[in-house]
């Protein structure tokens, strides 16, 4: 097989670049180790930039974005039963939109199965080959059968787990990580949000989360030790510590019902700054990871794919490697600021073991200062809402 750019993974960043580049006439093959059924059943974040949002419009991924997605100008946090209304415009930033990232991946294939574009699943023992060179290539097996990749240029938009980073010379690879003491447990329900509004919860008992996927579809988090397991949580067990921890006025409102998935995720700050090597490009979790506070892995990823769908569609139809060149200096301009945010809202937002009492009342100050001080406000919530590309 040959192509132009061969993008290894097939979750929402690897879609979404083939998306663009085909549309532009950058011809391209997807590679995903799991099948279409695993990718689509993954549960993961819900609230979109607006940069994103355009970023489907300008795929043509968009038709069920514009009339099922759910804009939102704003979101709840709470110190303990006491509330702060975050005002996402009144701040200086933009609206947002709740729409779940397994929809988004369900857009992207059907998009990419609209223009005949080539995804692969099920692919195993995927090897990246000669990366230093102007031929590199992709061997691996599908359906049984030992197959070879020639390519332009690859594309690792694989996860953290997959092989396109840990392809790169341990010596050359540049990694930043922070791993925080605590998980979240997530459970999906079928039943009513209990606010239009996310609301995060600041409580002296942890950390929780109430969010949404759609009118009648809930998604909620609990702070746990990393010593928690999923079995260890029953239903009613999750029900109650959440119940304590919502503020007082929220509680009246809550809908309970039986979890349609429950999954414990651990949270850690990570960068690898060498996004490119040779003609190796990184984009989304396969470069870099947030813990969950903020939202921004796949609005991380959408950035990404809007700086490297650029580079390359310039360098494949003028020559020009400038863009390519400069990939990572410019994805990491704004991978940066939002690893930042992702950090500062988990530190403010969660218990951490041995917190002492002067530590929980900077975190109380922290808080209270975004609400007291516009500017401290305004610097917070341009990088929410989606800093530009």
């Amino acid at each position: 097989m040959r192509t132009q750019v061969a993008i290894i993974g097939g979750g929402p960043s690897g879609l979404l670049l083939s998306q663009v580049l085909n549309r532009a006439g950058v011809a391209t093959v997807v590679l995903e180790q799991r099948s279409r059924d695993y990718v689509l059943g993954r549960v993961r974040a819900g609230v979109l930039e607006w940069g994103t949002v355009e970023m489907m419009r300008y795929a043509g991924a968009n038709q069920r974005i514009d009339t099922e997605g759910q804009v939102r100008n704003g979101c709840i946090l709470t110190l303990d039963d006491e509330p702060f209304r975050w005002d996402y415009e009144g701040a200086g930033g933009r609206k947002m939109m709740i729409y779940g990232q397994n929809e988004v991946t369900l857009d992207l294939y059907s998009a990419q199965d609209a223009m005949g574009a080539t995804v692969l699943n099920e692919c195993e023992d995927v090897a990246l080959h000669d990366l230093t060179t102007d031929a590199p290539f992709v061997t691996f097996t599908h359906q049984g059968k030992a197959m070879q990749l020639d390519c332009a240029v690859i594309a690792g938009c694989d996860g953290y787990h997959g092989v396109s980073r840990k392809t790169i010379p341990d010596a050359s690879r540049n990694m930043y990580e922070k791993v925080y003491p605590f998980g979240w447990l997530g459970i999906l329900a079928r039943v009513k949000p209990v606010s239009e509004e996310v609301i995060y919860c600041g409580h002296n008992r942890g950390f929780a989360l109430a969010s949404m996927r759609n009118a009648m579809l809930s998604r909620y988090y609990l702070q746990v030790p990393m010593t928690d397991t999923v079995e260890g949580w029953s239903d009613e067990a999750f029900w109650a510590e959440f119940t304590a921890r919502l503020p007082a006025y929220a509680r009246g409102n809550l809908t309970i019902g039986p979890s349609i998935e429950k999954s414990i995720a651990p949270l850690r700050s990570f960068v690898c700054d060498t996004m490119r090597w040779g003609r190796l490009f990184l984009a989304g979790d396969a470069a870099h990871i947030v813990p969950p506070t903020g939202a921004k892995g796949l609005n991380l990823a959408a950035g990404d794919v809007h700086y490297l769908s650029e580079a390359l569609i310039a360098f494949f139809k003028t020559g020009n490697q400038t863009g390519i060149d400069g990939y990572a200096a410019r994805a990491l301009q704004r991978i940066w600021p939002v690893m930042r945010f992702s950090w500062t809202m988990t530190m403010m937002m969660h218990r951490f073991p041995e917190q002492s009492p002067f530590d929980r009342r900077i975190q109380e100050t922290e808080l209270r200062t975004l609400f007291r001080d516009p500017k401290a406000l305004e610097v917070l919530t341009r990088v929410y809402t989606g800093l530009p590309y």
